[in-house]
């Protein structure tokens, strides 16, 4: 048995439910065709592929059960193929309801190769629309969020209400028929939309499994998160960090729940910590020291931590992480203001059952990690092969003391900043395997630690033989063959 269940286009969306704020359109995804001329068989060493006319069966033979062939991560023709048929096709998050509370608030951003603004409707509907001019082509809108009653293209004057629709051309009397109010003139809207516990996804795909079925066990992360806010809701607070990287958008997704990366990779600023004096009070630095500490934690730790996967080439990690500041301090002043508050909304079992539990990172794949405990959440967009962008973002529980806002973000500089000791290390070696990837003298990557001890779990999940093991980056790439291989 195999960790993840098979993505099937003839599956179909269980439809939204009721009074939910997204729409939905039938916009038809692109097609493309292969043509086989490479035989079946093993892949000989140092070949050189031409992508576009290789089968689904040459794609599936560039991964093997304990390894990957480089291609996966440095070929542009393979790259061109995952825009189509993996990030065209899966459901990605885009981002959060908090970002687009009033009528007229939008952000843009992409999702595979389209350019898309996220926008609340007057009737308090979200849309999600292709930011393409259906005039001349140009890009509607360039800001990155704001509040507006209509987007106006800045090339010819063409003018979009918030859902989409057409509503003004300049120099109407030149059309006949008129071109305002027609619908093959608006802005496109991306087919599926969709969102959980005030997460925003959207598929560039007409029809596969709703985005229930694509969380999966997952669902259960999101729940933690929003669960530990007293008043019930989380907004999106603090800013963004954005960061690229000279390297393939997998190697990040690989390595936030890699467990034994961090005693090397993070080696210079455990070294570091552990050099600082012991921190006085509560301040930043605390956080900072005891965050690059617990990297050193011991082997034995790593391999007694829970590490699963789930079916759509999702994972989580948990049981590990014990910060007596941002996560169960009893004794903390702050955290049992916060507890306190908690229990008053949902009583003492239902706070003690929220607070025990422990995850980490959890990756929904192929587009978003994140962190439930620390209120950290990082997308990851490919620009290309060898070229990554991953925004992150701190959210705020509503109704929780303000400090623990302020803890957050400070943990968010130390994680997910771009001066952050432990992000700068991350980055180094994505591009350091990425280089070493385009070498052409060997072409596998070996995927072993942990294969043939990982075991079935409950709710379609599969947990690691031990926190160590490859499970999760297996089961992404068998993820990624059942995407790629699913011909239209």
């Amino acid at each position: 048995m195999r960790p993840i269940m098979r993505c099937s286009a003839a599956s179909r969306s269980r439809g939204l439910m009721e009074r939910s704020p997204y729409t939905m359109s039938t916009l038809e995804p692109r097609r493309h065709a292969l043509r086989c001329r490479v035989p079946c068989g093993t892949i000989p060493p140092g070949c050189r592929f031409e992508m576009p006319t290789l089968s689904a069966d040459d794609i599936a033979r560039l991964v093997e059960p304990d390894r990957v062939h480089r291609a996966v991560y440095t070929y542009p023709q393979v790259f061109d193929l995952e825009m189509e048929r993996l990030f065209g096709r899966a459901w990605l998050l885009l981002g959060h309801e908090s970002q687009v509370r009033n009528p007229g608030d939008f952000f843009t951003t992409r999702m595979a190769r389209e350019p898309v603004i996220v926008a609340r409707h007057t009737d308090g509907s979200i849309h999600v629309l292709v930011n393409r001019c259906a005039h001349r082509g140009t890009t509607v809108c360039e800001s990155a969020s704001g509040t507006a009653r209509q987007f106006v293209c800045p090339y010819h004057g063409w003018t979009y209400a918030t859902d989409g629709a057409l509503a003004v051309v300049p120099f109407a009397d030149g059309y006949d028929p008129p071109a305002a109010g027609r619908s093959d003139l608006a802005l496109a809207r991306v087919p599926r939309v969709d969102g959980y516990r005030g997460f925003i996804f959207a598929s560039l795909a007409g029809d596969g499994p709703s985005l229930l079925e694509f969380l999966g066990h997952l669902r259960t992360s999101f729940d933690d998160l929003v669960d530990r806010a007293p008043d019930g809701q989380v907004e999106v607070a603090g800013g963004v960090f954005k960061h690229t990287y000279r390297g393939n958008w997998k190697l990040v997704l690989e390595n936030h729940n890699d467990a034994v990366h961090p005693a090397f990779v993070h080696a210079s600023s455990i070294w570091a910590a552990r050099e600082q004096p012991k921190a006085d009070g509560d301040g930043y630095a605390e956080i900072a020291v005891r965050q690059m500490l617990q990297n050193g934690a011991p082997a034995e730790l790593w391999e007694g931590t829970g590490l699963w996967a789930a079916p759509y080439g999702h994972s989580f990690m948990g049981d590990y992480h014990t910060d007596d500041r941002l996560v169960t301090a009893l004794d903390h002043p702050v955290f049992r203001e916060y507890r306190a508050a908690l229990e008053r909304r949902v009583g003492r079992e239902t706070a003690t059952r929220i607070l025990g539990v422990s995850r980490w990172n959890s990756i929904v794949y192929p587009s978003c990690s994140f962190m439930s405990q620390f209120r950290q959440l990082r997308i990851v967009q490919p620009l290309a092969v060898d070229r990554t962008l991953v925004s992150a973002y701190s959210f705020r529980l509503a109704g929780a003391p303000e400090q623990m806002f302020r803890d957050t973000v400070a943990f968010a500089n130390v994680v997910n900043g771009t001066g952050s000791p432990v992000l700068t290390d991350d980055l180094e070696v994505y591009e350091r395997a990425q280089h070493g990837l385009t070498s052409a003298r060997s072409d596998w990557v070996f995927l072993g630690r942990g294969r043939g001890g990982d075991q079935p779990d409950e709710q379609r999940t599969w947990r690691g033989k031990s926190g160590t093991s490859e499970i999760h980056i297996r089961n992404q790439l068998e993820a990624w063959v059942q995407y790629m291989t699913d011909e239209p």
